[in-house]
């Protein structure tokens, strides 16, 4: 599996989601199963390989608001389908281009936000939150400055006024604290690991039945910042 520096070898420019989660799952941080299409012809053997109900969405390092842009189709359940959203998220990157992921569709109604930033004064510091479309609107997250230990990130957790999500909820059952503390504690070491990392961000971390998954990703190089 490619490592962050294999990667970053084009110039240091930032990653796309699936190349994001490539760095993630080498730091053993659960991602998606996904495929990327070389064209609507690989749509069946990345049914077969990935099953329905299935995720196709827009990747590339040049799109940041997919959903927003509409390139984000869900719980698509056959091929036919598929083909649709294919022809439809190509026709919406003809101005940037890029290509299409295939994804299996995580369900689950708790979505997190692991995240990190490299601040000028403290270096890589990691957050962790309240996630999904409403991360910037309910600002529910606590940060700790990398390298953040187990114990560290377990307190974490308990930082944010939404906490009780963690717990048992509504029928659905408490999440896993320890891979969650894992994931933490990864995304700190890759930004210690790697200078040139700006910002990780893992929005949203899913909660499916428990066990948390990155669904979404993206690493920013400092060098490409806004």
């Amino acid at each position: 599996m490619p490592t962050l520096k294999t990667l970053l070898q084009n110039g240091g420019r930032n990653l796309s989601e699936y190349e994001s989660k490539k760095v993630l799952a080498s730091y053993n941080i659960p991602v998606t199963n996904e495929m990327i299409l070389s064209g609507a012809g690989d749509l069946q053997e990345a049914a077969a390989k990935i099953g329905y109900p299935m995720v196709l969405k827009a990747c590339s390092s040049e799109i940041v608001h997919k959903t927003e842009m509409g390139l984000v189709q869900t719980g698509i359940t056959n091929l036919n389908e598929a083909k649709s959203a294919y022809d439809f998220i190509i026709e919406g990157m003809k101005k940037t281009g890029g290509n299409v992921l295939a994804q299996e569709m995580i369900k689950g109604k708790r979505e997190l936000v692991v995240g990190l930033v490299h601040d000028p004064q403290f270096g890589p510091c990691v957050m962790f939150g309240l996630g999904g479309i409403f991360t910037e609107v309910l600002k529910d997250v606590s940060f700790r400055v990398a390298p953040v230990s187990r114990s560290e990130a377990l307190d974490l957790m308990n930082d944010i006024r939404g906490k009780k999500i963690l717990d048992s909820f509504r029928g659905m059952p408490p999440v896993n604290r320890d891979l969650l503390a894992d994931i933490i504690t990864a995304v700190g070491k890759i930004g210690l690991d790697h200078d040139m990392v700006q910002e990780i961000d893992i929005n949203p971390l899913i909660i499916s039945k428990g066990e948390p998954i990155a669904v979404d990703a993206a690493i920013i190089m400092k060098q490409n910042q806004p």
